[in-house]
């Protein structure tokens, strides 16, 4: 018995198929540009000793930009906050973006300290 009060997705949508491909190659940006910065990250955590030794902090760093990258446009994409105005966007992201940036300087000052302190005990 099929049911009569489920809508076909296509025929709800309310656009056309050119808007549908817009929305497909939408989609599809949204994935490369995702899968390139991953891509950068694993071959940086996979060789940086060979591509650049003794720059661990350099990959540190590169690694919280390219993940604050990901995570902006992942928030900016599918959380539809880059269709708001530029204040909204201002409003919601910079406490998250302060706190981020203030957690990763605790964490990497923290660091520093202990490997000071483990050299010495050493």
């Amino acid at each position: 018995m099929e049911r009569d009060d489920i809508i076909e997705y296509s025929l709800d949508a309310h656009h056309g198929e050119e808007e549908g491909r817009r929305i497909r190659r939408k989609i599809w940006m949204v994935t490369l540009l995702l899968a390139v910065v991953t891509t950068v990250e694993v071959a940086l955590g996979a060789y940086w000793k060979e591509w650049m030794p003794g720059s661990w902090h350099l990959v540190k760093w590169t690694f919280v930009v390219l993940t604050i990258v990901k995570a902006t446009y992942i928030v900016m994409t599918f959380m539809h906050l880059g269709d708001e105005r530029r204040n909204i966007r201002a409003i919601i992201l910079l406490p998250y973006a302060l706190f981020l940036l203030y957690l990763v300087f605790i964490a990497i000052w923290e660091s520093n300290y202990i490997h000071r302190v483990w050299t010495e005990f050493l």
